[in-house]
């Protein structure tokens, strides 16, 4: 028997958390593959796909070849809203997130090499029916893996900076998906060209996206107070109604209504998607207009690749001069600085000349992308916060919840800028071909000059209204960390 002095020294001490594995630098770097595949797959639906794939090589007319993203996104409205709540209310032995990047890691390959076949049908109702679907499948296994992906950030680490530090490398396995997505035009060319030399490409890519998700699963974690939680609130809505249409819509909508719902009642979460979906938006304007602007308004489309690679290659160098800045300053202070930098860098573009010499719009592509590299990176370091507030106010993790209507936005921006350039072209005379009408280039010049730099003002005056600072921040873990001690058990 146990004396009463051992009894006595065990009942004073508390249970102590499990050690969870050290965030290295080569545990992020793995986990950055995550997002390598998925804006591989991303750009190269903006970069590439509807502005030049669509309309170059599968001849569906611009309008369609817009219409093709559009509604992609619009499944994902739903789709991913409802992904991060079926991932928070998971309850699987391995886990609430990691599961699904082994359920989801062929079908997402399968889907992005089936975007770029070349279908069997001549008109261009079954072309663009064709293309929808593919693209629609590849939203749904995009959903499956990147929602839980991005939900499992804030539980990987709990610290302001150092959420930005796991950000930081997050954005630069994006930024090196975007290379990828730059080679695909040369990858086709190099394969036979034209529409069997993007199928092959395409195949190849397809093998490339899958891989990398067992690495990411073996280098994730979650922590285990955090799972054995239980959600305090049902995956359906209650319906007041007691109709068969009440009940169905329930059935139907109830998750996702309830996400949306509980995500918005949080005003600073409200701000953060304003400022990211503005931003998102100039991010996917540049990206489908800058082919078709060194193309048909300089006339040098050899030269895009080049452009690309060292506008890309300046934003991930200029990746570790932001996270040195943001340890100083406010992630919002960041943001802003950025989103400047760039809106200045952007209104310049409306100024090129076909006869400039090669070299300005090569200086041009790295100097505009140093203020590329943070417009992104700080809403994804900035959401962990709003997550721990709203732990504080609920007393629940919804990661899912909220990431998921945070990548639906990531992709909404993305569908919203290519439709709207492409319809604009459209009705400007853009046509299949190497040649095109004075109006359309026109169009492409000032679209490309003036277009981003609105939706990038438009999100600084949004960011203003940001309330989620450093210090806020640290009151927040303040009281969690109390609220937990309270709640330990003593052994």
């Amino acid at each position: 028997m146990k004396s009463a002095i051992e009894t006595r020294g065990r009942a004073g001490q508390r249970s102590q958390p499990p050690t969870l594995p050290a965030l290295t630098p080569a545990r992020k770097s793995v986990y950055a593959l995550g997002d390598f595949t998925i804006n591989t797959a991303l750009s190269s639906l903006s970069l590439i796909y509807a502005s030049y794939f669509l309309t170059q090589v599968a001849d569906l007319r611009p309008a369609l070849a817009g219409l093709v993203p559009l509604i992609g996104r619009a499944l994902d409205a739903f789709t991913d809203p409802l992904m991060g709540r079926i991932s928070d209310h998971t309850n699987w032995s391995a886990g609430r997130r990691r599961p699904y990047f082994l359920l989801g890691a062929i079908p997402f390959g399968v889907s992005f090499a089936l975007l770029w076949l070349d279908p069997p049908v001549a008109s261009q109702a079954a072309r663009f029916a064709y293309y929808t679907g593919a693209y629609c499948l590849l939203s749904l296994s995009m959903t499956v893996l990147s929602v839980p992906y991005l939900a499992i950030q804030p539980e990987m680490t709990l610290d302001y900076d150092a959420r930005t530090s796991l950000n930081t490398y997050r954005t630069a396995g994006s930024i090196f998906g975007v290379f990828a997505a730059v080679g695909i035009r040369p990858l086709a060319n190099a394969l036979g060209g034209g529409a069997e030399g993007f199928a092959a490409a395409g195949g190849l890519l397809g093998i490339v996206l899958t891989l990398p998700w067992i690495a990411v699963y073996r280098a994730t974690f979650e922590r285990p107070e955090f799972r054995a939680r239980q959600p305090r609130t049902g995956f359906f809505d209650e319906s007041k109604g007691s109709g068969l249409v009440s009940k169905l819509s329930t059935v139907a909508f109830g998750p996702i209504l309830s996400a949306l719902s509980m995500s918005f009642t949080r005003g600073s979460f409200r701000t953060l998607c304003g400022l990211y979906l503005t931003g998102r938006i100039a991010m996917d304007l540049i990206a489908a207009l800058l082919i078709l602007y060194v193309t048909y308004w300089l006339g040098r489309s050899g030269s895009f690749e080049i452009t690309m690679l060292l506008f890309l290659t300046a934003v991930v160098c200029a990746l570790p001069f932001w996270l040195r800045v943001s340890k100083s300053r406010e992630k919002l202070g960041t943001f802003v600085i950025g989103s400047v930098w760039w809106m200045t860098c952007s209104v310049l573009l409306l100024f090129g000349q076909p006869d400039w010499p090669l070299w300005v719009l090569y200086l041009f592509a790295i100097v505009t992308g140093i203020g590329y590299a943070v417009v992104d990176v700080m809403p994804w370091a900035m959401l962990g916060e709003v997550i721990d507030e709203d732990d504080l106010r609920t007393g629940e993790r919804r990661e899912g919840i909220y990431n998921g209507v945070f990548t639906f936005i990531r992709k909404l921006g993305g569908a919203i800028g290519v439709f709207l350039v492409m319809s604009i072209l459209d009705l400007a005379g853009f046509v299949r071909g190497d040649t095109q009408p004075e109006s359309a280039r026109q169009a492409i010049r000032i679209l490309t000059g003036v277009a981003p730099a609105v939706f990038l003002l438009l999100s600084v005056l949004i960011a203003l209204r940001y309330p989620l600072n450093r210090a806020a921040h640290a009151q927040i873990r303040a009281r969690l960390a109390a609220r937990e001690q309270a709640a330990t058990p003593i052994e």
